[in-house]
């Protein structure tokens, strides 16, 4: 670790004098990309956080917001005097240490996101997981895979958080460095929340859960640079070791204190440690410190000052308590066996570390954690992909699509994570959105993660609006209206202008279609210089989106075997017009024949269509609602038959392959029991095609001018079951 000399040449006229080797190592990862967002603060603004549901937003652990009021029955809500009940959102990268041991570095970024989540005085009722990694074929692709998700099913199942949705792509552009992005949701009320923003001079500062040991020292630096070859072994010291136990017993005692009313302010210790999160703490209050760093229990003979400060060790929380609390709150910690230790006092000023006598720390908080310079880097305009269209036969076209490891059944992922603990979960991982029961406000939330890197490596802007689109629509498709969102925004290193460039596109396309949605962007993480010697990632704008709607049920992704039903195309501008011109870019049809074309159009009232699509999956003739997206129609239709109940659709377009392939957002597929019900909903709003309806004969028939495909549910699924045929 080595402060740049720059930003030497700032802390010293700060001080006055040349900081000490631990202020140094302070400042070093304090200001570093990963802390101080010192690239992609300037973009952030573009994104609108506000809304009247929204009771805190970005700057704290995790954002908090306001759930619906719950139905009293008649049709209104309800006046009591409880207290409102509020959801807690939260999303972080777990990127470089994934690539460098995929087990851990997975794992603990479960735990961090789950410890942001207890800072707020919340419980954790559900994760989801988005992962990135390289071409499926590749034998190390496939080892990362399998750590990671290792990593995060031990974590989630061992303290009992339910892994319900996510999603997991394949691009050769993430061979060098994989992408692991971790969201949380969580659960309190207004009675019980906390902040992270110091109260008040003269409490104390409690540390309370595991010993620190010198494992994770200088993760925030390392997460702020590019991934050098020899990273798998030179960086291993740089990633925290977790222990789910630990953390299980955390959670439970953080409820304990929360109900008891025994914490004025909370911030877990994650990226830079003890430092990061005690001085964060207080100069959100705008107050100081002064902490003894020898009263830190640590697990490991002689650290040194610079050690515990910046040390990673995973599951210890920061606790700002009034003095008269703290021996109910060791009290507590010595029930749930757990360390704990009044490391000092929060002050009106500097904040102050000493150790063994020695001051190794005094420094103004609020310059500590906001004085790092802001960077003003080139951003290139990205360039416009030509069209080169592949003409590869229609069946060969479908099964390489639909077998895709990108497009294919994530079963062998998801049956991993134990989806049900906690008995809240109604819909789980497979559909389009989960659903946890809130049954304190009487909602189904609704949750959908994701990105979608083909799209956003074709056209930046474009393909981050319509990852934003793609995940309202899947809200939508379980009868749920979008109320939030979390992003974590992915890059490569942003010195390089076009990399920058592509960047600032992904945060403006989230923001624009965030805001015509209107669905507040309340939160998120930015993880930049993922990028090593095979190149770049593609530029990936992972959102993490929650909905509500009364109760918990939602339609099936499945058809029914119904004769007098129909199926019906939702939203897709290029079936209803005239010439039948689709755009292909983006597609994963193009990314299995080497061909590129521009960005499909998205359409042209989407925050409509998403409140259209809501209403009509909860009505009472809708039997089955899909989203139509990644691997188009194809995969779409592909998914909805089962061994009870086939399909039998035929397409009114001149261009197979256009129609089947294209990944247009914004669109749905809808079965019925009244489809005039349907286009009346729709009029003005998106067209709607007919494609024809359900069979009982378990067999999907595709009909496409003079083309056709039939394939019975049992191939489907073995063609979609790679990732599981691969692994097994």
């Amino acid at each position: 670790m080595s402060l740049a000399d720059s930003d030497r040449e700032l802390v010293v006229e700060e001080l006055g004098r040349e900081p000490t080797r631990a202020e140094a190592a302070l400042f070093e990862n304090l200001w570093s990309e990963h802390c101080a967002y010192r690239s992609s603060r300037p973009l952030l603004s573009a994104f609108e956080s506000e809304g009247e549901q929204v009771v805190i937003g970005p700057g704290d652990d995790a954002a908090v917001v306001s759930l619906p009021e719950p139905d009293d029955g008649d049709g209104t809500t309800e006046d009591g005097d409880d207290a409102k009940t509020y959801i807690t959102m939260g999303i972080e990268s777990h990127n470089h240490p994934s690539y460098v041991d995929p087990f851990d570095g997975a794992a603990t970024g479960v735990g961090g996101i789950v410890r942001d989540t207890l800072s707020m005085g919340a419980y954790p009722i559900a994760l989801a997981d988005s992962l990135y990694f390289g071409e499926f074929g590749r034998e190390h692709s496939r080892y990362l895979l399998e750590g990671v998700v290792e990593g995060i099913s031990h974590y989630g199942n061992c303290i009992g958080v339910p892994t319900v949705a996510g999603s997991v792509d394949f691009h050769p552009d993430y061979e060098g460095n994989p992408l692991v992005n971790v969201a949380c949701v969580g659960l309190t009320n207004e009675e019980r929340l906390v902040t992270a923003e110091a109260q008040e001079p003269g409490n104390k500062l409690v540390l309370v859960g595991n010993a620190t040991g010198r494992d994770g020292l200088g993760g925030a630096s390392f997460a702020s640079e590019d991934l050098a070859e020899d990273a798998e072994t030179e960086d291993r010291p740089a990633v925290q070791v977790g222990d789910p136990y630990a953390e299980k017993l955390l959670i439970e005692a953080n409820e304990q204190l929360v109900d008891e009313g025994l914490i004025e302010s909370a911030r877990d210790l994650g990226a830079a440690g003890l430092g990061g999160a005690s001085s964060e703490l207080v100069a959100k209050g705008g107050l100081g410190a002064e902490i003894e760093l020898e009263r830190v229990h640590q697990r490991e003979p002689n650290m040194s000052a610079l050690e515990i400060l910046l040390a990673e060790s995973q599951e210890r929380m920061c606790y700002e308590v009034d003095p008269e609390n703290v021996d109910r709150v060791r009290e507590i910690a010595d029930r749930f066996d757990l360390g704990c230790s009044v490391i000092g006092e929060v002050t009106d000023g500097n904040y102050v570390c000493t150790h063994q006598d020695e001051t190794v720390v005094d420094v103004d908080a609020h310059f500590l954690g906001e004085g790092a310079p802001m960077n003003d880097l080139p951003a290139a305009e990205p360039a416009q992909p030509d069209t080169d269209l592949p003409d590869a036969d229609l069946e060969d076209a479908f099964d390489a699509v639909v077998s895709s490891p990108s497009t294919a059944s994530k079963r062998w992922v998801y049956r991993q994570y134990d989806h049900e603990v906690g008995v809240r979960t109604s819909v789980g991982p497979g559909d389009d959105a989960a659903i946890i029961a809130i049954r304190e406000a009487n909602t189904g939330l609704a949750i959908s993660s994701g990105a979608a890197p083909n799209w956003t490596a074709a056209a930046p802007y474009e393909g981050a609006r319509a990852v934003a689109l793609e995940n309202a629509t899947n809200i939508a498709a379980t009868g749920a209206t979008p109320l939030a969102a979390v992003d974590c925004l992915n890059g490569g290193n942003p010195e390089k202008s076009d990399v920058y460039g592509a960047f600032t596109g992904i945060v403006d396309g989230l923001a624009d279609m965030c805001a015509t949605l209107s669905t507040p962007v309340v939160g998120g993480n930015v993880s930049l210089y993922n990028d090593s010697v095979a190149g770049p990632i593609p530029p990936t704008p992972t959102l993490a989106m929650v909905g509500t709607k009364p109760g918990y049920d939602a339609p099936s992704l499945s058809v029914r075997a119904a004769n007098e039903s129909e199926l019906l195309l939702v939203g897709d501008r290029a079936l209803d017009g005239d010439d039948e011109e689709f755009s292909l870019g983006g597609s994963e049809y193009l990314a299995q024949f080497d061909g590129s074309d521009r960005f499909p159009a998205l359409p042209s009232e989407p925050a409509e269509l998403v409140e259209t699509l809501a209403a009509v999956a909860d009505a009472e003739a809708t039997l089955a609602v899909h989203d139509v997206s990644h691997g188009g129609l194809a995969v779409a239709l592909a998914e909805m038959v089962t061994d009870d109940a086939g399909l039998d659709v035929s397409i009114p377009a001149s261009d197979p392959l256009g129609a089947l392939f294209h990944e247009q957002p914004g669109r749905a597929l809808i079965q019925t029991d009244s489809p005039a019900a349907v286009r009346e909903a729709f009029d003005g709003v998106a067209p709607v095609v007919s494609l024809g309806s359900a069979t009982d004969d378990g067999t999907l028939t595709l009909s496409v001018g003079d083309d056709q495909v039939t394939i019975a549910a049992d191939e489907i699924r073995e063609r979609r079951a790679t990732i599981e045929t691969e692994l097994a």
